[in-house]
């Protein structure tokens, strides 16, 4: 079952009378679609942010409004790997397998977030590359351009999820500052579910900076640390 018509139109009337903290960066709901994919039947819903002018959606499955343990992935933008298959992270790989997991749920949603480059920005994560080819990982790269390892902010996953009414969820990750950022936005966090994809010759670096130096959950006893656990050595550190 998909969001019915009168549902939709619920959400967006909402969605425009809806008032944000004047300090975060809003949301606002503007439209929902039909979306057939190679992996089902899904919908398209599409968000603007007024205060920066960017636009994210969240590609749903079923009808997720006011669901508890809703199957969830935040996705941020990238266009090397979503769109041109790069290899050199694991970034379309996570996107494919997070819509074929939801698919088999019959129940989810996906965000995808207008955060490239770890929300550098396309050229600054090209200028990014191109230190890392001359051996800097992608921290190094980051710190080096004067910008943090990571600036993404999940304050609009969460506006996200509070504009779709999804009570709690079920969270597609590995990175436990996501986890972190959105529970202290008031996302109930359930379950983390590891999502985690094979090593290859060009992704490998990528990988394992991202464990050793980022803290991301992968390939050891720690992928199945629960949600309490991962935040309460996220706060210790």
């Amino acid at each position: 079952m998909k969001l019915a018509l009168s549902k939709i139109k619920e959400l967006i009337e909402a969605s425009k009378d809806h008032q944000c903290d004047p300090y975060d960066c809003c949301v606002q709901l503007v439209g929902i679609a039909d979306l057939p994919s190679q992996f089902g039947e899904f919908q398209i819903c599409a968000f603007v942010s007024p205060c920066d002018g960017k636009e994210h959606t969240a590609i749903v499955k079923g009808d997720i409004v006011e669901k508890e343990n809703v199957l969830t992935r935040i996705h941020s933008e990238c266009l090397t790997g979503d769109v041109m298959g790069s290899k050199r992270c694991d970034c379309r790989d996570q996107l494919l397998e997070s819509l074929k997991l939801i698919q088999k749920e019959g129940e989810g949603v996906l965000l995808y977030l207008r955060q490239e480059g770890r929300n550098i920005g396309l050229t600054e994560k090209i200028r990014a590359y191109a230190l890392q080819d001359q051996g800097y990982d992608t921290v190094e790269a980051n710190l080096l351009l004067g910008w943090e390892p990571d600036e993404r902010d999940y304050g609009v996953a969460a506006h996200i999820l509070r504009s779709l009414h999804i009570k709690s969820i079920r969270l597609l990750t590995n990175n436990p500052d996501k986890l972190w950022q959105l529970s202290n936005h008031g996302v109930v966090i359930k379950e983390r579910v590891p999502l985690i994809i094979p090593t290859t010759e060009y992704n490998r670096t990528y990988l394992e900076t991202k464990a050793r130096k980022s803290g991301h959950l992968l390939g050891d006893k720690a992928d199945m640390r629960d949600v309490k656990e991962v935040l309460a050595h996220s706060h210790k550190s």
